[in-house]
């Protein structure tokens, strides 16, 4: 919606006017808010799928700090912009049954390939690779949608540094221990 602007004082009327285009226009694509908001989930989810994507292009690196580090940054550099529009989107907009869905989906794709991931690095020490994925995966989600995209946000690169000491930790410790 726009700028200090939320769900419910959102309008078709003023979001064509903040796209500078006509309500004509807008309603050719978008019948209502809810579309036009599905329209944004839907290009915010691709966009951090591409983005860590392109990160990953290049392969992993070797040690699980910067593996975790690559992971977390990935998904800070997809809520630094419009950090108002993620919390319209993800708190105060209803979600559709079947964004919901796109949402586990793009979930569980994410644990699959951390469990794959923990399995196999040699520096973690989890009694159960596929519950630690799916904590890591809601650390790393949560915490950026929290501290991002807040009206008081924390500096990226703080948190970046403070999650990867968290996870890294969590990670590596020993089977006494869990």
């Amino acid at each position: 919606m726009g700028a200090g602007v939320g769900y419910a004082a959102g309008t078709t009327n003023r979001i064509a006017e903040r796209a500078e285009i006509s309500i004509g226009s807008l309603y050719q694509y978008f019948p209502n808010k809810d579309a036009v908001l599905r329209a944004l989930m839907d290009a915010h989810v691709d966009a951090g799928a591409d983005l860590l994507g392109k990160r990953l292009s290049d392969g992993l690196p070797e040690r699980l700090d910067e593996i975790l580090r690559l992971f977390i940054r990935a998904t800070i550099d997809n809520h630094r912009d419009d950090p108002r529009l993620h919390r319209v989107l993800f708190e105060e907009a209803p979600r559709a049954p079947q964004l919901l869905t796109r949402l586990h989906e793009a979930e569980g794709l994410a644990v699959a390939l951390v469990t794959r991931l923990l399995d196999e690095h040699p520096e973690v020490s989890v009694p159960d690779s596929a519950l630690s994925a799916r904590i890591v995966v809601a650390t790393v989600e949560s915490l950026v949608h929290r501290l991002i995209t807040s009206p008081a946000p924390v500096r990226p690169e703080a948190l970046e540094n403070e999650m990867v000491v968290l996870l890294d930790s969590y990670l590596r410790r020993t089977t006494e221990t869990a």
